[in-house]
């Protein structure tokens, strides 16, 4: 027969092994409850991280819509000057035109040069007086214009200057 000592020791008591399974199943819900607990924090934490990204975008879009506000204002502000300063130097340069169109009508030279001179007077203070009162604006409306009615004869007088530009600055 077999030492009954050694049978009784092999089975354990049944209340130990209730208590055990007991906090082994209570650990195993504390830890599942810790793990959704970080889930949660793990979206909250992602949730603020993704909002305050949206934030700095937002603000990062804002200030770039106002550098580009501020340099088109100041380029605004730069073309308006250039533009002023071109109509007065136009408008001083039509003066002059004006000026040597009369002195040749009132002092022309004598014989065929006489003639000639009167017949450049007049256009000269036309010429003159166009740039005095037509401004920048006015002058490439103006160019349009001729450019809509004579298109071809436009083509080949910009192909002329094309070239003569081009052969200006290949000879240096």
């Amino acid at each position: 027969m077999a030492n009954p000592s050694r049978i009784s020791g092999n089975f354990g008591n049944k209340a130990e092994e209730t208590s055990v399974g007991g906090k082994v199943q209570e650990a195993a819900s504390a830890v599942t409850q810790k793990a959704q607990d970080l889930g949660y924090k793990a979206q909250e934490t992602a949730s603020n991280v993704a909002s305050k990204a949206k934030d700095v975008a937002a603000n990062v879009a804002d200030k770039a819509r106002d550098v580009a506000s501020n340099v088109a204002d100041k380029a605004r502000d730069y073309a308006s000057t250039a533009g002023e300063k071109t109509d007065d130097a136009l408008n001083a340069a039509g003066g002059r035109m004006a000026s040597w169109g009369e002195s040749l009508r009132q002092n022309p030279p004598s014989g065929v040069l006489g003639t000639a001179a009167t017949a450049v007077a007049t256009p000269l203070e036309a010429g003159g007086r166009y740039l005095q009162e037509h401004g920048l604006n006015d002058m490439m409306d103006d160019l349009g214009s001729v450019v809509r009615r004579y298109p071809l004869q436009s083509i080949f007088i910009g192909l002329g200057v094309g070239c003569l530009i081009g052969l200006a600055f290949s000879r240096r």
